[in-house]
């Protein structure tokens, strides 16, 4: 491609966005980490001047990408992904672990991250199987969704065995991607009263919450019209869910009452399919019972997952959270310091290198995590707002190009890119001003360090270079 047509089609309101939020990034950085006693601009040991490196290094990255066919990011996509598949499992063996988590590389002074690397080689081979001749999201070709859910799921099981739940969780992102290529609506419903039933195990007893489900299950039943025939299942189920009760009280047994309820529901489930199949009416009856059990079961999985899978330390940032817990010294003591910081700032914010808060570290990880609170204290809500204001074009215009792709795979490419960059930015942010949990995810192109910096250009860069060749159908 001659050099002018090159530039041509490349988009310079991406690449201006990135330079953007890498400038103001470093600036904040730079803000985390000065000292009035060491105001030495050139300081090897300052994260700031090893951020410029990572930076110099993103550059390097990027004149790769241009230099490459795009093509071959397709071709290499699948050899890519079992690559960084190798890494997850080498670093599960070799990794150095760093806050509880094994999910670094320690080479000297060089630390490495692979499952930064992962997210760029999930989104290509999950572009290259959705990219297919044939590929389609139904429920007479449950192959296609199965490779697909496959491709996200090995990684984020990977990354949950190195105890990095934050890194884990942004593969859910993908769900927009899902949604993009035909995955029903009804999918995303379902997975959202997922979401309910969850939140609701930290907040009442397993024994409530199955009690809800069953009464609205049955309300749902009752709504939907069942015949006369369905009565007399439905009456004779709930007659004995009462009995086993009864029973229960008598005997005075030890049973927790939630397995108690479990059982009552199992007879009634049991009865209701029995009746329906047998007397064939009503085809709804296995879709209620279906979504019945999925609730209890997923209950009771969320109530192992929270006491026996997470750390102590991330069940109480959560619980903090919800408010079921006060901790304003231990674990919430990180958010409490940050909307402090992020107050403070005001309209305007109190001046470049004049945070109090920044200065006196007040703040742990201001300069990782919690970097969006050294924009607020020294930039103000104008300058936070602008944070926004830039991350949302950002997405906007991602999203824009990919639908003017010819090529699936790059239509596919950049829809991941955003559900990860909205994944990142949300909960970023959301976690320092008290809206979410603190699992520990950076800010794209904010947050220090090297891995996370070089793994978002990565991802930005390739769907720019991609871009470049919108009107071709690149296979």
């Amino acid at each position: 491609m001659p050099t002018n047509s090159y530039k041509k089609s490349v988009d310079w309101v991406l690449v201006s966005l990135y330079v953007l939020l890498v400038i103001f990034g470093w600036l904040n950085i730079y803000a985390a980490n000065f000292s009035l006693d060491n105001p030495v601009f050139f300081d090897t040991d300052k994260e700031y001047f090893k951020q410029l490196v990572w930076v110099g290094l993103s550059m390097f990255f990027i004149g790769l990408i241009f230099l490459s066919d795009s093509k071959f990011f397709v071709e290499l996509s699948h050899p890519f992904y079992g690559f960084t598949i190798f890494l997850l499992i080498a670093v599960l063996l070799f990794g150095k672990e760093i806050n509880g988590a094994k999910s670094w590389f320690e080479l000297g002074p060089i630390r490495f991250q692979p499952a930064e690397l992962a997210k760029v080689a999930t989104a290509l081979s999950l572009s290259r199987v959705m990219s297919r001749f044939g590929f389609k999201f139904s429920f007479k070709k449950k192959s296609d969704f199965f490779k697909s859910t496959g491709i996200i799921m090995l990684p984020m099981l990977m990354i949950l065995l190195q105890n990095d739940t934050g890194s884990a969780l942004v593969y859910f992102s993908f769900i927009f991607v899902f949604y993009r290529m035909g995955l029903s609506v009804l999918v995303l419903v379902f997975g959202l009263v997922a979401g309910v039933v969850v939140t609701l195990t930290l907040m009442a007893p397993n024994t409530l919450i199955i009690g809800l489900v069953s009464i609205v299950s049955i309300g749902l039943l009752i709504y939907k019209g069942v015949k006369k025939e369905l009565y007399k299942a439905l009456i004779y189920g709930v007659s004995t869910f009462v009995a086993l009760f009864a029973l229960n009280w008598l005997l005075n047994t030890e049973i927790k009452i939630e397995y108690l309820m479990t059982l009552g529901i199992l007879v009634l489930s049991i009865t209701l399919l029995g009746y329906s199949l047998i007397r064939r009416v009503h085809k709804f009856i296995p879709t209620y019972i279906f979504i019945l059990w999925s609730a209890i079961v997923l209950t009771f999985s969320a109530d192992y997952f929270f006491s026996e899978v997470l750390s102590p330390y991330q069940l109480t940032r959560i619980n903090v959270l919800f408010g079921i817990e006060e901790d304003p010294l231990g674990a919430g003591y990180n958010v409490n310091q940050s909307m402090i910081a992020i107050g403070s700032g005001g309209i305007s914010g109190k001046g470049f290198l004049q945070g109090t808060q920044t200065k006196f570290d007040f703040v742990p990880e201001q300069s990782t995590d919690f970097i969006y609170c050294t924009v607020g204290e020294e930039w103000g809500f104008f300058g936070s707002l602008g944070v926004v204001i830039l991350f949302t074009s950002l997405l906007l215009r991602i999203l824009f190009l990919a639908e003017k792709q010819h090529s699936v795979f790059s239509r596919v490419y950049g829809y991941c890119i955003a559900g990860i960059f909205f994944f990142h930015f949300a909960i970023n942010i959301g976690m320092t001003i008290g809206l979410a949990p603190v699992i520990g995810i950076p800010l794209p192109f904010f947050s220090y360090g090297g891995s996370s910096l070089w793994g978002f250009t990565l991802l930005l860069f390739v769907f720019i270079k991609l871009d470049t060749n919108r009107n071709e159908l690149i296979r």
